[in-house]
C-alpha cells in the first residue's frame, strides 16, 4: 500500500510540474479579408447611413467615396437617400462632374437649394429633377441665369409636394409658366418672383387667386406690382405673414391699406423705394407689424382718428 501511495503523489507531483512550465500557445493572428471585420461590415440601412452618414456633409461623402470601391458603394447609397442638398452659391472648378454623380445618385431629396449657381444648366438640372420630383416640397433656384423655363416645367406640373419655390431674378420667367403654375401649384406657402420684369399684371392677378395658403411672398422691383394686385393678395391670400414689396414704385397708399386691412395676420411689410407710398397709411401699422421703412414723424394718434381712406 505505501509503495502504491507514494506512486501516485510522484505521478501528481509530475502532472503539476509539466502544466507549470508548458508554455501557452500564442493566439491565432487574422488575416485581411480572413474573418477580420471592418466599418462596412456594419450594417448599411441600419446603423451606417441613418447614424453615421447623416452627419457628413455631401463634401464628406465625396471625400469618402474615392477611398475605395467599398466607400464609394456606401458613399453613394447614402446620397440615395440624402432628403437635402444644398449648393448656393457653389461655383467651385469642375463642379459640374460632381452633380451628374448627385442626379444620378440622389433619390430622395425633399429640398433643393441652387441659388447663384452660374454653372447651372438645363441639361444638367433635368436628370436630378426627374429623380426626385416626388418628394420635392422646396425649391430654391434664385439667380439661376443660364437655365430656362423648360427645367422648371418638371417643377410645376410634377412635384405635387412643392410648397416653397423661389425664382428670383430669374429673367427667363415668362406669363406662360405663372400660368401653368396657377393651373398646377396651389398649395405654395412661400413664392418669391422678386426682379422679375417679364411678368405682366394680368398674369398675377389670376395667379394670386389661387394661392390661399401663401405665408411668405416675395415681389420686390417687380414692376407689373400695382394696386390692383395687392387687392387680389388681400381678397385671397388671408394667411399672409411677411411680403417684400421693395422697389414696387407703381403701388400706392390705396392698394397698401386694401392689403393690411385683408390680411390680419401679417407681420412684416417692406416698401423702401415705393415713392406712392406714405406715412398716412403706414403711420397706423407702426406697432402691429414691422415696417423697413423708418417713422417720418407723423403724429400716430392723429392719424389714427382720421378717416382717411376708403376701400
Amino acid at each position: 500500500m505505501c509503495t502504491l501511495h507514494i506512486e501516485e503523489e510522484t505521478h501528481l507531483a509530475a502532472m503539476g510540474s509539466s502544466i507549470r512550465t508548458r508554455t501557452p500557445s500564442p493566439m491565432p493572428m487574422l488575416r485581411p479579408n480572413d474573418g477580420e471585420l471592418t466599418l462596412f461590415d456594419i450594417s448599411w440601412d441600419d446603423v451606417l447611413i441613418p447614424k453615421m452618414c447623416i452627419y457628413l456633409s455631401v463634401k464628406d461623402l465625396f471625400n469618402l467615396r474615392s477611398c475605395s470601391r467599398t466607400a464609394l458603394r456606401l458613399a453613394e447609397a447614402a446620397l440615395e437617400k440624402h432628403q437635402e442638398l444644398h449648393l448656393s452659391g457653389n461655383n467651385t472648378c469642375n463642379i459640374e462632374l460632381g452633380f451628374k454623380v448627385l442626379a444620378r445618385c440622389c433619390r430622395r431629396l425633399e429640398q433643393l437649394h441652387l441659388a447663384r449657381c452660374k454653372w447651372l444648366t438645363d441639361e444638367l438640372l433635368l436628370p436630378l429633377l426627374a429623380n426626385n420630383k416626388q418628394r420635392l416640397f422646396a425649391v430654391n433656384l434664385n439667380e439661376c441665369v443660364n437655365i430656362t423655363a423648360l427645367s422648371l416645367q418638371p417643377i410645376i406640373v410634377q412635384c405635387k409636394e412643392l410648397r416653397i419655390l423661389k425664382l428670383s431674378k430669374c429673367q427667363w420667367l415668362t406669363t406662360g409658366a405663372v400660368d401653368a403654375l396657377t393651373l398646377h401649384q396651389s398649395k405654395l406657402v412661400e413664392f418669391d418672383i422678386s426682379n422679375c420684369g417679364a411678368i405682366g399684371e394680368r398674369c398675377l392677378i389670376i395667379f394670386f387667386r389661387k394661392l390661399n395658403k401663401l405665408t411668405v411672398l416675395s415681389l420686390a422691383n417687380t414692376p407689373s406690382v400695382t394696386d390692383q394686385v395687392l387687392i387680389q393678395i388681400g381678397n385671397f391670400c388671408r394667411e399672409l405673414e411677411h411680403i417684400n414689396l421693395i422697389g414696387c414704385a407703381a403701388i400706392s397708399d390705396y392698394g397698401v391699406h386694401a392689403l393690411t386691412k385683408s390680411c390680419p395676420q401679417l407681420q412684416s411689410l417692406m416698401v423702401q423705394r415705393c415713392p406712392l407710398v406714405t406715412e398716412r397709411v403706414l403711420a397706423p401699422l407702426r406697432g402691429r407689424m414691422h415696417i423697413d421703412r423708418p417713422s417720418m414723424g407723423y403724429n400716430l394718434p392723429a392719424l389714427q382718428h382720421r378717416l382717411y381712406l376708403q376701400v
